[in-house]
């Protein structure tokens, strides 16, 4: 690609959101309008591709695991849709692309992790005092108190997205289990094969 190109669509970009790596387990805040109605969804999973680095507008592929179903989705990363990246830990990794991921489940799915680094922590520290700062002088601004409709809109909305994070969490803890039920038969197992190897 010339170099034009690439230096332009590098200016198009923003510094919204911190650099992905292929490997990186992430969590993906996106914007879902449902009628007049808008929600954030949230996707987390593992980085397994980056395409189109040189692009104005490049695209992660993220998988996770829920039921013993691989569930993929790419996302652009600089659409307006995207509301939020945030990037939970590091993985040590060797390849630049991790397709051989969506044939491993169990432990065989899992990586090193890599801790996040000081700068990349207080990245997020200031995101977050951003936002909260950004809440309260938007709330100062305003001073129009919202009708007893928006606030049972909103407190919908903040409903369906905990009842949402509560069900990705009881699904993460039961693919534990069954994947520590499923080591355990086979463990079983090879002890009672090494006993009728004894006999």
């Amino acid at each position: 690609m010339n170099q034009k190109i690439i230096a332009f669509n590098k200016t198009l970009r923003h510094n919204k959101f911190p650099e992905v790596k292929v490997g990186d387990i992430v969590r993906v805040h996106r914007k879902i309008k449902e009628g007049q109605k808008e929600r954030i969804q949230v996707f987390k999973g593992l980085v397994i591709a980056i395409k189109g680095k040189q692009s104005s507008s490049p695209t992660i592929t993220v998988r996770r695991v829920s039921g013993d179903i691989g569930i993929e989705m790419i996302f652009p990363i600089f659409s307006p849709v995207i509301e939020k990246i945030e990037i939970l830990r590091h993985s040590k990794i060797r390849r630049s692309k991790l397709y051989y991921m969506r044939e491993r489940f169990g432990k065989a799915a899992k990586m090193k992790a890599i801790e996040l680094s000081e700068e990349e922590k207080n990245f997020y520290n200031k995101k977050k005092e951003d936002e909260k700062t950004s809440e309260d002088t938007t709330k100062e601004e305003g001073g129009e108190k919202k009708s007893q409709k928006e606030k049972k809109e909103d407190e919908k909305v903040a409903a369906t997205t905990n009842k949402t994070q509560k069900k990705e969490k009881k699904e993460d803890k039961k693919e534990d289990k069954k994947e520590e039920k499923k080591e355990d038969k086979k463990e079983e197992k090879k002890d009672d094969k090494k006993d009728s190897a004894n006999k």
